[in-house]
């Protein structure tokens, strides 16, 4: 069997395998700083960690890699990478610049269980999560890949998979991408979206200091039943119940995101629902006409009908946007990642 990828292990873990070494603390922080920082692809480069220690950790643990397989320019200037994991599933990560961000949205799964009925990954059903080292080597790997002087600023997790099904990995790899002798970034750099995992959101109010956002998209329960399986799950009574804990709890306000499809959840009376569930939420909006692959089920609504939703919110004091999203013609924009046959 090969040795565990070093990335895999939480901030605890490391520190703890540096202390069985002999180590004092201070070394621990400083294989953090190779890792994510100075991106170290041996552990021999390690040089200010003692000599036996770096060949401990070289007995021990590789240093694991994701292979680019495949790249997509966009015209927009968004890059698709496909990567290949070390068992041979593959997964999707989209490089998007945008004025002064470069923003990297990563997967957190092969596949997502959710079933949404607009989201081309669902239809490759959940094929397994991905790992601690697998979330982060996205964004190592996607680094790697730009020109000297280019820095990726935000990091959204609104690829493949939905990320608090896999809590305790994106739980774990948050705190190294917040980590000042990780990659450092700041809690409004990272944005975490969800389907609508109630507990989950309670509970990821204590453990993570990023900003959320909700994949909401109807604000009627027999839609959302509809679109989004999770809702007979959660329906919107409990999932409001969630994001006033979430509020309450961080003192933040929830991105809400909503994926516009033509005549069904574009109209008057739609409008009127989405203000009464957000009448008692901290929260802005982002509106996301339906971005359209081979097969899709719904259709994109009009610009007429996107403008019109958006001045009715806008009149009622509601902060929202309209987010038109990149890399409509490489398949990287959002609901449309695949791999393999779907």
């Amino acid at each position: 069997m090969s040795k565990p990828d070093i990335k895999d292990l939480a901030l605890q873990a490391l520190a703890e395998t540096v202390a069985g070494l002999g180590e004092k603390p201070y070394a621990a922080i400083q294989t953090i700083s190779w890792l994510y920082r100075q991106r170290a692809a041996s552990f021999e480069e390690m040089t200010n960690l003692a000599q036996k220690v770096r060949q401990r950790l070289a007995q021990t643990f590789s240093i694991g890699r994701l292979t680019l397989e495949e790249e997509r320019r966009s015209a927009d200037g968004s890059r698709k990478f496909l990567f290949k994991l070390n068992d041979g599933q593959k997964i999707e990560s989209v490089l998007m610049p945008h004025k002064n961000r470069l923003t990297l949205c990563v997967s957190s799964q092969v596949g997502c269980a959710m079933g949404c009925k607009f989201c081309r990954t669902a239809s490759m059903g959940l094929v397994r999560h991905l790992t601690q080292g697998e979330i982060l080597e996205q964004v190592l790997a996607a680094q790697r890949a730009l020109e000297p002087g280019q820095k990726i600023t935000n990091i959204v997790f609104m690829g493949m998979g939905e990320p608090l099904h896999n809590y305790d990995n994106v739980i774990s790899s948050l705190k190294i991408l917040r980590h000042p002798k990780g990659f450092g970034f700041g809690k409004k750099q990272i944005t975490v979206s969800t389907s609508g995992l109630a507990k989950a959101i309670e509970k990821f109010g204590e453990d993570a200091d990023v900003k959320l956002a909700l994949s909401l998209n109807a604000a009627s329960d027999p839609f959302r039943d509809e679109i989004m399986p999770v809702n007979k799950r959660y329906p919107l009574e409990r999932l409001g119940r969630a994001c006033r804990h979430y509020n309450d709890l961080t003192r933040q306000a929830i991105t809400m995101e909503y994926v516009m499809f033509a005549g069904l959840n574009d109209r008057p009376e739609d409008v009127k629902q989405l203000c009464r569930f957000l009448s008692n939420l901290k929260a802005k909006i982002n509106l996301i006409p339906y971005n359209e692959y081979p097969g899709s089920p719904y259709r994109r609504p009009t610009e007429a009908a996107v403008r019109r939703f958006h001045k009715s919110l806008a009149d009622r004091h509601f902060q929202v946007n309209i987010r038109y999203s990149k890399g409509l013609d490489i398949l990287g924009a959002c609901g449309q990642l695949a791999t393999g046959p779907v």
